[in-house]
């Protein structure tokens, strides 16, 4: 949203609206310099003013002066002028009063001070260290929501300050761990130590210690959500029951896969290879240096052949380019959350089941990593040449996975009505796509699959593709 100019009161700032993404300020009509940051979550009282030594301008000044959930605008406004009033005689508000820091620090604060805001040390990161990179649009979108959301106040201020104030920086950790949680608390510390470090290269006259390292770092726990052989049973009746063919085929090629659900979304249909049973995907985790090919077991290419069909039945013009389409702005699933009332595991959840059900499957640790294209640990681990094992070796074992996974439904094939008109023998991809598509609604669904199949392979019906690559 665009900022906006009220007069700020208490009843004034409650009626802002929250921003659907980032934050924007809402500055006081009648104060020059005070202003309120609406985020999503919070909404703080901030001032700002120019730093002048001597007639000069040396930076601008940002200053948070309290959660408007803590404090009246009345006080808010109080300490605004107070705080203008130390920026306009060349001091900065917050700074302790003369005799009570030591001469070398305070010389060191002052040259610090004039020094790269924390605004030009993040677009200088952005560029040099992310774009040039090339890291993943999704790695570069959760850096950004940490500088321009969780450091708001402190964007135009001298990074200098934070580095001799690291009390401030510990202080911030506490506070959005409160208010944002553990995780994004860690990761926005994280963020800012990078930033910091990266600054320091080419502006020495920052204070050495970085003030991220007075954090105390919240405990992180590895997140335990897979399901074992003995669940997936009833995961597989929630996610027959999903409304969206689409989806439901995205859901189960990410446990069949084990892959990160971001590298999925945007995988195209001219990134298989059916002769060679692959898909190519180009830009994983950690950027294009780490492309790699799935090897597919059977059920695999049934799936990605289903999603293609169903695709084109429902989103015709978005599946020319993407295996998994959708009616978003980038024309392909983006949002792969769901209901947890609907379908109780998806996302990583399904990267975990995929790992424990390989060890139940009796695939080793190494073929594991591989398969899910992790980073291999160890001196002798970076010996193996994986594209050398990846025709024959892991897709075999990437079929041990897959046939575990499917033997775990046992005979709900056969019993369940939903389940087996999507997965049962003979109503699978070749015999059963019409209630794929969309069940009871549509009678005509399978002949625009078909027709759909027919143009985009020839004059060989998708089905025959299929029996030749799965058989």
């Amino acid at each position: 949203m665009a900022d906006v100019r009220i007069l700020l009161s208490d009843k004034t700032i409650a009626q802002l609206p929250a921003p659907s993404e980032g934050w924007y300020l809402a500055r006081d009509t009648e104060l020059k310099g005070f202003f309120v940051v609406i985020g999503k979550r919070k909404r703080t009282f901030t001032v700002q003013g120019d730093l002048r030594r001597g007639g000069k301008r040396i930076s601008s000044v940002r200053v948070s002066i309290g959660d408007t959930n803590e404090i009246t605008t009345r006080t808010a406004r109080a300490t605004a002028k107070e705080y203008l009033g130390r920026i306009s005689q060349g001091q900065h508000p917050k700074a302790p009063q003369k005799g009570a820091m030591p001469a070398d620090v305070a010389a060191e604060v002052t040259a610090a001070s004039a020094g790269v805001t924390l605004r030009q040390a993040w677009e200088r990161y952005l560029e040099a260290h992310l774009v040039r990179k090339n890291r993943s649009e999704k790695t570069i979108s959760g850096y950004r929501d940490h500088v321009e959301r969780i450091f708001a106040e402190w964007l135009d201020g001298p990074l200098g300050e934070l580095g001799a104030d690291p009390a401030s920086v510990a202080k911030k950790h506490d506070d959005v761990t409160k208010e944002n949680g553990p995780y994004i608390a860690n990761g926005a510390m994280r963020t800012l130590r990078a930033i910091y470090n990266h600054a320091r290269k080419t502006n020495k006259r920052l204070p050495p210690d970085n003030p991220a390292d007075a954090v105390d770092w919240n405990e992180e726990k590895r997140r335990d959500t897979g399901m074992g052989v003995s669940d997936l049973n009833g995961w597989f009746s929630e996610l027959a029951a999903l409304d969206n063919p689409v989806r439901r085929e995205f859901h189960l090629f990410t446990l069949l896969s084990g892959s990160r659900p971001a590298a999925l979304q945007a995988v195209k249909p001219n990134q298989i290879d059916f002769r060679r049973r692959t898909l190519h995907v180009p830009r994983p985790k950690g950027g294009s240096k780490r492309a790699f090919d799935i090897p597919l077991s059977r059920e695999m290419v049934r799936s990605l052949v289903r999603a293609i069909r169903f695709g084109r039945a429902m989103y015709p013009a978005q599946a020319r380019e993407w295996i998994f389409p959708a009616d978003s702005a980038s024309g392909h699933i983006a949002e792969t959350k769901e209901d947890r009332s609907e379908l109780s595991k998806w996302g990583n959840d399904l990267r975990q089941t995929f790992r424990t059900v390989a060890t139940a499957a009796g695939v080793s640790e190494i073929d594991a990593k591989l398969l899910m294209n992790h980073a291999m640990p160890g001196v002798n681990a970076g010996y193996i040449t994986r594209h050398k094992l990846l025709e024959d070796h892991l897709r075999h074992q990437q079929q041990k996975i897959s046939s575990a996974v499917f033997a775990a439904l046992g005979t709900s094939r056969v019993q369940h009505q939903v389940l087996g008109a999507w997965l049962g023998r003979g109503s699978s991809p070749q015999t059963r796509t019409a209630s794929e598509v969309d069940v009871g609604r549509s009678p005509s669904s399978r002949q625009i699959v078909d027709r759909y199949a027919r143009e985009a392979l020839g004059s060989r019906p998708l089905t025959s593709e299929l029996s030749d690559q799965a058989a």
